[in-house]
C-alpha cells in the first residue's frame, strides 16, 4: 500500500541528497520517478534539483496554484506509468496541494517521498510542513548539526555580520549565505541578540579520520 511520507529537517541536513539517493534507487531498477520542484528556488537552475555534494536531477517545476495531481496526469499519459513522485523543497507547498499528494496516494497508489524544511527563521512551521506533518502516514527527522555540537532543529536567519534577522517575509531563498542551523538553545540566543553566528564554518576534507599526510 502506497503512504505518503514526510522528511523533514533544519538546512544542510542532505535532504535533496537523500531525495537523489531515493530516485536512483528506482531508476536503479528500471522504475520510473516524477520529481517535483519549487519554481521559486531556481539556484540551480530552471527544473532542476542539486545537492550541495553536486547530485542532481532534473525534475518537473511547479508553482503555488499548479495542481500537482494533474501534472501527475500529463506525466501517467505520456510515460504510462509513475512508480514513485518525490518532492523537494516540500515546505512551499500550499495546503491544496499537500492534499492532491494525499490523493496521488490514496486515488493512484503512488507512494509520494516529500522532503522539506519544518520550520523558517522565525522557529514558525511553513504551510506545507504543517499539513505534511498533519497528513502525512509517516514522519522521519533527518538529523543534522548546530555548530556548538548540539543536534540542529533550528534555522536562523542572519545578516552580514552573523546577527539574526527577526524580521521579514517568510520566503526568501538563499542558502549559506543567508542561513545557518542550530540548536533550539542557539536559536534563544542568537535571536536574542546574544552573539553572532559565522555565515561559514570552516569545511574539513573527508580524509575519512586517517592522520596521514
Amino acid at each position: 500500500m502506497a503512504k505518503l511520507f514526510f522528511y523533514y529537517s533544519a538546512m544542510n541536513a542532505g535532504k535533496t541528497t537523500t531525495l537523489l539517493q531515493s530516485a536512483y534507487n528506482y531508476h536503479e531498477r528500471g522504475m520510473r520517478t516524477l520529481i517535483f520542484t519549487p519554481k521559486l528556488d531556481h539556484r540551480a537552475g530552471e527544473s532542476i534539483v542539486a545537492s550541495r555534494i553536486g547530485l542532481k536531477a532534473k525534475a518537473q517545476a511547479f508553482e503555488r496554484d499548479d495542481d500537482l495531481e494533474m501534472l501527475l496526469n500529463r506525466a501517467l499519459a505520456k510515460h504510462q506509468k509513475i512508480d514513485c513522485v518525490l518532492v523537494d523543497e516540500a515546505q512551499f507547498l500550499s495546503k491544496n496541494q499537500v492534499w492532491q499528494l494525499t490523493e496521488i496516494v490514496d486515488k493512484h497508489n503512488i507512494p509520494v517521498l516529500a522532503y522539506g524544511l519544518r520550520t523558517d527563521f522565525r522557529g514558525e512551521l511553513f504551510e506545507g510542513s504543517q499539513y505534511l506533518l498533519a497528513w502525512a502516514d509517516s514522519l522521519t527527522e533527518i538529523k543534522t548539526i548546530c555548530h556548538t555540537g548540539k543536534k540542529a532543529t533550528m534555522v536562523v536567519r542572519v545578516d552580514e555580520n552573523g546577527r539574526a534577522v527577526k524580521e521579514g517575509p517568510q520566503v526568501e531563498i538563499g542558502g549559506n549565505d543567508r542561513y545557518v542551523s542550530v540548536s533550539r538553545s542557539e536559536f534563544k540566543k542568537i535571536m536574542a541578540g546574544e552573539g553572532r553566528i559565522d555565515l561559514q564554518q570552516a569545511v574539513l576534507p573527508l580524509d575519512g579520520g586517517s592522520e596521514q599526510d
